[in-house]
């Protein structure tokens, strides 16, 4: 069963093309759509749990979609993606009911675990904030990890390193990925910087069995319980 279905709509064939394979890849079940009235159309007869909405469309812009989409189909969860950056495009959308805005360029495995972290919140599990693979917990909200009820304690680097591996278990994660992630396209320096981050981890949250921190070499690292 797919994780969920999800409307994509961009105008742009190739982004459209990249979006709908990796997102498939993802899990998801994917409708892509090149503009606002086709994605109207879409909305009313696929009934997305989702909709990635990019916002400068050849007919009507996203914002007109998103409002089309409320008076239509109610509380549908949207995630805009735009090459827009400017704060006032950012709090028109938020304002309007978008509920997460991603601008170009973007990575692929932030905006997969933003419509993840999206879809948790409006099926209710907005609630309970936390995150659990085995016997790892991590909060959210209040910045707390426990692994076999203990609590860790981890610096806000090793918090978000963390959360990303939670974010996408069984999941090969590549140091380039991480760096994107977690350093947020900021850091220029060596990508041993990761390798360094993941020992401190595996120090902290993985000094019990099973050892759920995995590395493939020279492909990445892995969230996931050991092979029994």
């Amino acid at each position: 069963m797919p994780e969920a279905n999800l409307l994509v709509v961009e105008d742009d064939p190739n982004i459209l093309e990249l979006l709908s394979a990796s997102l498939r890849f993802a899990g998801f079940e994917v409708k892509a759509v090149g503009d606002g009235a086709t994605a109207l159309d879409a909305a009313a007869k696929v009934r997305p749990d989702l909709v990635v909405l990019d916002v400068m469309l050849p007919d009507l812009d996203g914002f007109e979609v998103i409002k089309q989409l409320r008076q239509d189909r109610g509380r549908v969860p949207v995630v805009f993606l735009t090459a827009r950056d400017a704060t006032d495009d950012k709090i028109r959308g938020l304002t309007l009911g978008g509920d997460d805005y991603v601008t170009k360029p973007f990575s692929l495995e932030e905006l997969t675990a933003r419509i993840r972290a999206v879809l948790r919140r409006t099926n209710g599990d907005s609630g309970s904030p936390r995150l659990t693979f085995a016997d790892l917990e991590l909060d959210e909200e209040t910045h707390e990890v426990r692994r076999a009820g203990n609590l860790v304690q981890l610096s806000p680097t090793e918090f978000k390193l963390l959360r990303y591996l939670m974010l996408n278990p069984n999941r090969v994660l590549s140091k380039a990925q991480i760096l994107d992630h977690v350093w947020n396209y900021d850091f220029r320096g060596d990508d041993n910087i990761v390798e360094s981050y993941i020992s401190y981890l595996r120090r902290k949250v993985d000094n019990v069995s099973p050892r759920l921190i995995q590395t493939l070499r020279g492909v990445g690292y892995v969230l996931r319980k050991p092979a029994s």
